[in-house]
């Protein structure tokens, strides 16, 4: 029976169910950790090689927000209602989401490991856990070669870097890309698991809730067998970022409070876009220097490649994950260069290039592959060895 294309994009050929299995019998784990440890072994070289006099390889994959996380981990949450102007140096760890933390903490007391040390291991453990199952998931909707390119595309992405960093981005992702593949496969209570833990670990997890309440909507609409499971699963997965901030309001003595330490420490507010689109535009025309010019064509970029996704029929869920997440980067102030780093866990703005690259020729591919890979690890490498600002 002929398959038709729009169905091969959208992840419903064959009644949504898997792809014949690719080559190998282990190809489903052989392919994304090679993928994974070639990118992160090759970024760890550039990184050496641009490491300024006096740094260590450790130290730069722990600066910036690591800081802040390992903090959480060694000594917990700051105590006692917020009085008076927020101190973000005193209350800025509120403004992390608990998942990634108490993993590290488990980690170091688990081994005695340092906390920094700690931290790495738990990122590059959830990085390698992230490969297989966002591999799986494209396997799943498109197959084996456009699978191993999406899969190449995220870890080679401008700023991949973040997934070997004291960052919450590779734990984040990993529980995205498991919940996302537990939809596909029905399998909700460990959807309602994987949403949770999503949720609990970066503000963003609120997309992944509302991907589950999308797919809970069409079980619902089409009265499948176990419909309510998703209800459920849904259910689970929304709670998660409502239950932390108010937590932290109840802690700190003000509903609003985590939105006030996120605006004091780190200058973030949600403006619709208005400060991401002047930004673009003054970096266009007047942009001081390459760094500014690149986040402005990255954040175009991402953009672009959202519209083609809607017009590409992808998956429900996992396009609504996706815009949802685009929206709130680029919807909220804050830091301009942070938000390469941000647009990381979007995952649908690297589809349309999988599935182009997945028709083109393998010698097409493998050189545009190289080519980017090469400028994204490169890249990342020197956001946090030569640029002198926050990602």
């Amino acid at each position: 029976m002929a398959i038709d294309r729009a169905q091969v994009e959208s992840g419903t050929a064959a009644g949504s169910r898997p792809t014949a299995p690719g080559p190998g019998r282990w190809s489903w784990l052989a392919i994304p950790l090679g993928i994974f440890a070639g990118t992160r072994l090759l970024q760890l070289a550039l990184i050496a090689w641009l490491l300024p006099a006096g740094a260590t390889v450790r130290s730069r994959l722990l600066s910036w927000d690591s800081g802040w996380f390992v903090r959480v981990a060694r000594d917990g949450y700051p105590r006692g209602p917020l009085t008076g102007p927020v101190n973000p140096d005193a209350d800025g760890g509120l403004a992390f989401f608990p998942g990634y933390p108490l993993l590290v903490r488990y980690v170091h007391d688990l081994t005695r490991l340092d906390f920094g040390l700690a931290a790495l291991v738990v990122s590059w453990i959830a990085a390698a856990a992230a490969s297989i199952l966002l591999f799986a998931l494209g396997r799943r909707l498109y197959g084996t070669r456009v699978a191993t390119i999406l899969t190449v595309l995220f870890f080679a992405q401008p700023m991949s870097v973040v997934l070997s960093m004291g960052y919450s981005e590779s734990l984040f992702v990993a529980f995205v890309a498991g919940a996302l593949l537990a939809v596909h496969r029905r399998s909700w209570p460990g959807a309602a698991l994987l949403g949770l833990g999503a949720a609990l670990t970066r503000p963003t997890g609120a997309a992944v809730a509302v991907a589950l309440a999308v797919a809970a909507a069409s079980e619902l609409r089409e009265r499948r067998p176990g419909r309510w499971g998703t209800v459920g699963a849904a259910g689970a997965a929304l709670l998660g970022v409502p239950a932390y901030l108010a937590w932290v309001g109840q802690r700190a003595g003000n509903w609003h409070a985590w939105f006030d330490i996120q605006t004091a420490g780190w200058g973030t507010t949600f403006d619709f876009g208005l400060g991401a689109g002047k930004f673009v535009l003054d970096a266009l025309r007047s942009g001081d220097g390459w760094v500014q010019v690149s986040v402005a064509l990255l954040l175009i970029a991402a953009v672009v490649l959202a519209v083609v996704a809607v017009t590409r029929r992808i998956w429900p869920p996992l396009l609504v994950y996706g815009l949802i997440v685009l929206a709130l980067v680029v919807g909220q102030s804050g830091f301009y260069h942070s938000k390469p780093r941000l647009l990381v866990p979007a995952l649908v703005v690297l589809v349309p290039p999988a599935l182009a690259l997945g028709r083109a020729r393998t010698r097409t591919a493998a050189l545009v592959l190289a080519g980017y890979g090469l400028f994204g690890l490169w890249y990342g490498a020197y956001m946090i060895t030569v640029w002198r600002f926050a990602i």
